[in-house]
């Protein structure tokens, strides 16, 4: 289940609520049984609380939906892809700390 205010996005929402977004988006991909991805979702949520007005943050269960995975290549989890004007513009797979995180979002709202 999604944390907090992280919306779950699934496959058929998928090109409404990200690739249509009028904000930058960070999409979690994950999965129940994956241990590094429950590591990170309360970096996930902090960071989308503390950019919540810059960055839409969403999170989409692999096992759940396995056509968008499979079309953005995702092999493992958790990934992180940042989308922009419905283009991914960056990726970051594994459970990383949230100075990469905020690194990769940083990029995305300056470019």
């Amino acid at each position: 289940m999604a944390e907090g205010n992280v919306p779950e996005v699934s496959d058929s929402s998928f090109e409404t609520d990200i690739l249509k977004s009028d904000k930058p988006v960070l999409v979690d991909f994950w999965a129940a049984w994956c241990g590094p991805c429950r590591a990170i979702a309360p970096v996930v949520k902090e960071l989308a609380e503390e950019y919540a007005d810059r960055l839409k943050v969403a999170k989409m269960n692999v096992d759940e939906n396995p056509a968008t995975p499979s079309k953005y290549g995702i092999r493992a989890i958790p990934t992180l892809l940042f989308f922009k004007d419905g283009k991914l513009a960056d990726q970051i797979t594994g459970a990383v700390s949230k100075n990469i995180i905020e690194r990769g979002i940083k990029k995305i709202l300056e470019t």
